[in-house]
Parts: structure tokens; C-alpha cells; sequence
């Protein structure tokens, strides 16, 4: 078998995730360039639900490796699995969600395959004249996007940051196939196990799936100041998220993290209250389709990136936001 493009999904509580759904979209793009069938790889146990819904969602060709969950996976037993289904199937385009599974296989396989590997890109395209991939991500701290590619008859692998698509929507007439992959991973193939599954649980809305998000940064000054921030979000429908500094000061927990070290969101609307601005921050939240930021600095970096942006003291001006958003509700 040779399937040109090979996407990894992964596969949560029987479904397909999120973020498989987003690389599903442009994979399917890049299928449609080449004229090529997009094949997908899904590891688990009794996941034949979750492979029709690849199917529906954008798949031609959907093959299913029996293993654990991806909650329960040993990287090592993930990595000699794909690398025996890419050496079945021979892939010259792999493409990973840039997950903490996929941030840690990407480069392992790259290694085994002697493949190029380009990490955390934000867009994919075929070059017009050679039709080489061509591998959008940012550098210098967000500060520019550079252009990759790699020599023609290379195998090239990518992992593609969540929230750079947006996820494949689910046609059941789509028609594709579904084949079991007989994969045989030995036990010396993986070195460790996994002892322990800790799962966080989670109140009220992800914050990878809210549509509004209320931002706070080291300028609300302490954990009381967030108060009124979750107080606005309450009300607007939405959740709170943070940047390094609150993380830092142990204002927050790590999970609240909004940047290039912790979640990446897309909310339809992005409320910045006491954020500098810095790219790392600004990695995390560039896809808002509506960025507010208020903050007491007029040269803070955050009124250049924001739609809107507010000069003033938070504790002035989000009192007010909330009593205009509750007669408005009314």
C-alpha cells in the first residue's frame, strides 16, 4: 500500500478530538490539491465509531490499530505502532496535531523514517510550480511566519497547532473505507509504562471551546482582582484564562494558561485586562475573531495587536462593561 497523505487522529472517550478534526480539514485541502485520497490512522480499542466519523468528516482511506487510549498510551508504544503502519503504508506527507502525544512522536518518527519534521506550523499549501509542501510557523516569538519545505522524495512530517483550522464538519454521506491494520509491536519496543493517569477535572467551559474569554495578566495584581473578571465572564457566557505572570506568582493554576506554553484558544470574542501583550502570550489567542484590551499603559504591545482597545484602570472600567452588559440583557 502508498497512501501520499497520512494524518495521526487521536481518539478520546471513543471519539474523534478537536484537534484531529482540525489537521481532517487540512489534510482535506491538501488532498484535494494533489488529487490524492487522505488516510487516517486511529489507535484504540472498539473505535470503529470514531473511524466513521473520520470517514464523514473528510477521510478517504481510515485504517484502525487495536491499543490503549491516547489517555492511557505509553508514547513509545504509540511511536513503534505508527512507525509500523507508515512502513506498511508509506506515507510521504504525515501530519500530527502539535498535542503533547503528537509533540513527542513527530520528531521520534522523523528519526526512524530519516523524514524531515517541521513543528508547530499554522498552515500548509502545495507550491504552485514544484507542488513541494510548503510549511507555514511562526519564529522569533510570533514575531514573523516563516516558509518551510524540504527536498522533492522526502518524507515530510508536521504537526499543525490547534485552533489553525477550523474542525472538519461531519458529512454521513461521505463515502470511504475502513480497514483493521495488523500492526505487531513487540515488548522490548517500549521502554517505560505508564504508572499513573491523572485526569483534571474541569468546571464550567474549556477554555479551548469558549466563545467569549476574559484574559488576565500581571496587572490585575493579585488573585482578588479576579473576581471581577469571572464575574464579567459569568455573564458574557464565557470562562477566564490567564497569562504567565498569574501562573508565576501562583496566582492561577498552569491549566489557566493562555500562550505558547499553555492553551491555544479561538474565541469569538477575547477580553485582555492588565496584559502587556507579549508575543508568547499573544501566540496563544492571535485567532480571536475579536481582541479587547484594556490596560493602564497606552504603550503596552497588547493595543497594537487588540480591535479595540482601552485605556484605563480595570477596576474603573469593568464595573461599568458589567452594568452595560446586564441592562442589555434585561
Amino acid at each position: 500500500m502508498s497512501e501520499k497523505i497520512l494524518i495521526f487522529g487521536e481518539v478520546a472517550e471513543g471519539k474523534v478530538t478537536t484537534v484531529t478534526k482540525e489537521i481532517l480539514t487540512i489534510g482535506r485541502e491538501l488532498a484535494n490539491q494533489t488529487g490524492e485520497p487522505l488516510s487516517v490512522l486511529l489507535i484504540g480499542e472498539n473505535i470503529e465509531g470514531a473511524a466513521k466519523d473520520a470517514v464523514s468528516m473528510g477521510g478517504d482511506n481510515v485504517y484502525i490499530a487495536n491499543g490503549p487510549s491516547i489517555a492511557k498510551a505509553h508514547p513509545d508504544l504509540y511511536l513503534a505502532i505508527v512507525a509500523e503502519a507508515c512502513k506498511q503504508l508509506s506515507p510521504s506527507i504525515i501530519l500530527f496535531s502539535h498535542t503533547d502525544m503528537g509533540r513527542d512522536l513527530a520528531p521520534r518518527l522523523a528519526a526512524r523514517l530519516k523524514a524531515s519534521v517541521t513543528m508547530d506550523c499554522i498552515k500548509l499549501s502545495l507550491d504552485e510550480n514544484t507542488k513541494a509542501l510548503l510549511l507555514s510557523k511562526p519564529v522569533y516569538g510570533g514575531n514573523a511566519v516563516a516558509v518551510w519545505t524540504s527536498k522533492p522524495g522526502t518524507t515530510q512530517i508536521a504537526t499543525i497547532r490547534p485552533r489553525s483550522a477550523a474542525p472538519a464538519e461531519s458529512d454521513p454521506s461521505r463515502q470511504g473505507k475502513v480497514t483493521p491494520l495488523a500492526v505487531s509491536v513487540g515488548p522490548s519496543s517500549v521502554k517505560g509504562e505508564v504508572l499513573e493517569t491523572v485526569v483534571e477535572e474541569v468546571q464550567g467551559i474549556r477554555l479551548e471551546d469558549a466563545k467569549v474569554v476574559i484574559a488576565g495578566g500581571g496587572g490585575i495584581g493579585g488573585v482578588e482582582g479576579f473576581a471581577i473578571l469571572e464575574e464579567l465572564a459569568s455573564l458574557l457566557g464565557g470562562t477566564v484564562g490567564v497569562t504567565r505572570v498569574p501562573c508565576d506568582e501562583g496566582w492561577k493554576p498552569l491549566s489557566m494558561e493562555i500562550g505558547q506554553t499553555g492553551r491555544i484558544v479561538s474565541p469569538n470574542l477575547y477580553i485582555a485586562v492588565g496584559v502587556s501583550g507579549a508575543p508568547q502570550h499573544m501566540t496563544g489567542c492571535s485567532s480571536s475573531k475579536l481582541l479587547v484590551a484594556i490596560n493602564r499603559d497606552p504603550d503596552a504591545n497588547i493595543f497594537k495587536e487588540a480591535d479595540l482597545g482601552v485605556v484605563g484602570d480595570y477596576k474603573k472600567v469593568l464595573p461599568s462593561l458589567i452594568e452595560r452588559c446586564r441592562s442589555l440583557k434585561m
